[in-house]
Order: structure tokens, then sequence, then C-alpha cells
């Protein structure tokens, strides 16, 4: 199993946008094969950075899917309209929990 990190700066005032995308592309995650679960954060500190985390079976499932045409022409329209910088994405490796 691997937990993908994807990082986004929003532009000022295109939050709501950026949440209502991001709601379709966890619908499509959903989808796909090697997904098991994925959520969308904020953070509290400055309201215009996001997190999806994304939890895979493998890192293989998580790379067809970024590099599906679906995938493209969802997030096409954030990268022109909404988004400040370029996405950052981290794939973290851990096969197991850290148990307390």
């Amino acid at each position: 199993m691997v937990t993908v990190g994807l990082y986004y700066l929003v532009r000022p005032g295109q939050e709501t946008v950026f949440e209502n995308q991001v709601e379709e592309v966890i619908a499509l995650l959903a989808q796909n094969r090697g997904h098991v679960h994925s959520s969308l954060y904020r953070d509290v500190k400055n309201p215009r950075a996001y997190a999806i985390i994304s939890e895979w079976n493998s890192q293989s499932d998580f790379t067809n899917f970024i590099r599906s045409d679906v995938f493209h022409q969802v997030t096409a329209f954030g990268k022109e309209h909404v988004l400040e910088q370029r996405p950052r994405h981290k794939v973290y490796g851990a096969e197991r929990e850290v148990g307390a």
C-alpha cells in the first residue's frame, strides 16, 4: 500500500471552485483499480493551501491514474484558471502503519 500526497496552492477567490473540482477528481479516483481512499484537507494557517491524501494498493496503480486522459481532462481547467502554481505530488511508501 502507498499513500500519495497531492499538494495545491489555489488562487485567491478560487477556493470554492477548487473544492468543487476536487469532488469530481475524488469520484474519478474511486473508479480506478487500486484506489483505496482519498480525502481533501485545507491548511488552517493558509486557507488557499490544500492537500489530497490518497491511498492506493500500489504506486503503479496511482501512476496509471495520473497518466490517464480522464485525469488530464479534469485537471486541465484547474491548471489554467484555479491554481496559483504547479501542484506537488509525493508518494509515501510505507507498507504498514506505525503502531502506538
